[in-house]
């Protein structure tokens, strides 16, 4: 069925309550494990009806964000979210007190219990208000970038539309777009500072209630992290310092030198060849024609699954007015379908973001039959190992998006990928230094911004830019406002990815083989035992940050005269 013919109902609140309650306590009071075993079975079906009307609603109120009818439910999942959530909790907690509960560990597999655990602690009754004003605040994030009409070159442009700008070769051209992008975040500062003011507080708040010292560890307790904890990402932090700071400071001087400059500036930062970077020949159409050939080549297990996107129109790649700016995989669980959302503009990026996407929609692919909703999806910095991986195992094939520039196409994306490290470091401490100190003033946040981003990025130059010499580059970061914690996992997922690129270099087959291992995985075990299945080295190890910049340094150094 095409995504377009997806039926759209809005779930009935009371009607899931009333049976929600009464198949969690049948679960209580069950007297075998086949009785026991049969109510989750029950309540999962709720779970994914409900979810399945969430994500048709999400999808599309993301391709038009104008349309009043899906804003309007959007508004509605954003007070019955939280209340679903509470629900889920009072099921979990059931489970874990269940007096089959071994038994049941060993139907459903200990990470059930695991996510279950961490569940429990993250919600109480009481902060059921607070929930819903944290999904509110966060929409009137997505809904301030979402509707950016921004004056350039006589047009009037979406914020992805215009940072198709910031990559053009002529340095006037990219110094202006980015200025223009930055005067518009410039001129909505206040409006961004409040909305983040008001959610850092709202969810010190909501932590205080739950007994949480701070924000810090509701955050990654909400996200479902079991095996590793903020000294142990503080130590992954201290490694990227150590080993991959200095390795992209000195990149950024031999960057400097092709591009023929006398100074790298912020503008520039994304260019990596004098003559610009290599654009994708042909529109979306040709680029997913493309793909096609490519997943058709790569294994059956592609082929059978992006026929299976494209049959059903799960993918919505063109930019357009109104549109969310961002690009994300979503999983209707009825459907059992996976739905692609991009937004390209005629860049790297749409060749990047496809692949991307296409990574985390390959998973889920392939996990889409467990039949327990938490294990369609891995924790989220092992959902980004999907992703970024597929990005380089889509290389063999790049000669199909870039003709004659395909060597250059993959310098580009190598290189940037590292530099992203840096950055993506640069997030996460910053969002750990907030939660810890949430009464700071907004200007005192930007100058905060300030001073770790000099740690992790002492090359930049913003070039007089006040906005970003005042801290103010992390308003355009969505994550910061809408998934706290999230963005470490970028880093995370990145290293491994790297992992995977080197092994592949090798050995494409096998490194391809533990690729779709993991992916048939799903969500069922944490990170570091995914790991394990994957053959990947932990991220968490000094030396894994250590031999992978390393490895990827001397790469480029060796590829950066193609």
């Amino acid at each position: 069925m095409k995504f377009s013919q997806f039926e759209y109902k809005r779930p009935n609140l009371n009607t899931i309550q009333s049976e929600f309650k009464e198949y969690v306590e049948q679960l209580k009071r069950a007297n075998s494990v086949e009785k026991a075993k049969n109510c989750v079975e029950k309540i999962n079906r709720i779970r994914e009806d409900f979810s399945t009307a969430s994500s048709i609603c999400m999808i599309r109120f993301c391709m038009n964000t104008k349309d009043e009818f899906y804003k309007k439910e959007k508004d509605y999942f954003d007070s019955a979210n939280p209340v679903m959530e509470g629900l889920v909790n009072d099921y979990y907690k059931a489970l874990i007190d269940s007096k089959f509960k071994e038994e049941l560990e060993e139907v459903f597999g200990e990470q059930l219990f695991n996510i279950a655990n961490l569940a429990v602690k993250t919600f109480k009754p009481e902060i059921l208000e607070d929930l819903i004003q944290e999904n509110k605040l966060a929409t009137q994030y997505a809904e301030l970038v979402s509707s950016a009409q921004i004056q350039f070159n006589g047009k009037r442009l979406t914020i992805p539309q215009l940072r198709a700008f910031m990559l053009s070769p002529d340095r006037s051209i990219r110094r202006q777009a980015a200025e223009t992008l930055y005067s518009f975040f410039s001129s909505n500062q206040e409006r961004s500072d409040e909305i983040y003011d008001q959610l850092v507080k709202l969810r010190t708040k909501i932590a205080h209630k739950l007994g949480y010292g701070s924000f810090t560890q509701l955050g990654y307790d909400r996200l479902g992290r079991s095996d590793y904890n903020p000294k142990m990402v503080n130590a992954l932090r201290e490694a990227i310092k150590k080993y991959v700071v200095p390795v992209v400071t000195e990149l950024r001087e031999r960057q400097t030198e092709q591009l023929g400059l006398d100074k790298l500036k912020y503008y520039d930062l994304s260019i990596i060849l004098k003559e610009g970077n290599p654009r994708p020949k042909g529109d979306e159409d040709e680029i997913v024609s493309k793909a096609k050939k490519m997943y058709q080549e790569m294994s059956d297990e592609t082929a059978e699954f992006f026929n299976f996107m494209l049959e059903n129109e799960l993918l919505d790649l063109k930019c357009r007015d109104g549109k969310y700016p961002g690009g994300f995989c979503n999983f209707v669980a009825n459907y059992r379908s996976p739905f692609i959302f991009a937004n390209f503009n005629g860049t790297e990026h749409d060749v990047e973001v496809l692949t991307h996407e296409a990574g985390h929609a390959f998973q889920v692919y392939r996990s889409r039959d467990f039949k327990i909703p938490e294990y369609h999806w891995p924790t989220l910095e092992a959902c980004e190992i999907h992703s970024m991986s597929m990005e380089f195992f889509a290389w063999p094939w790049m000669e199909y998006f870039y003709q004659d520039q395909a060597e250059k196409a993959k310098l580009v994306h190598l290189w940037g990928t590292l530099n992203f490290i840096p950055y993506g470091t640069c997030v996460d401490e910053f969002q750990h230094c907030v939660y810890e100190n949430p009464n700071i003033t907004p200007k005192e946040r930007r100058k905060l911004w300030r001073e770790i981003e000099k740690t992790y990025m002492p090359e930049i130059d913003y070039d007089g830019n006040q906005f970003l010499e005042n801290g103010g580059r992390w308003h355009q970061q969505g994550h910061i406002f809408e998934d706290p914690f999230y963005y470490i996992d970028y880093v995370l997922a990145q290293i491994c990815a790297f992992q995977f690129w080197m092994r592949s270099v090798n050995d494409r087959e096998n490194a391809f083989k533990d690729y779709v291992k993991l992916c048939d995985m799903g969500g069922s075990l944490p990170f570091t035992k995914l790991l394990a299945v994957a053959k990947l080295s932990s991220p968490f190890e000094k030396r894994t940050i250590e031999s992978v910049a390393r490895y990827v340094s001397n790469w480029i150094h060796m590829h950066s005269n193609v």
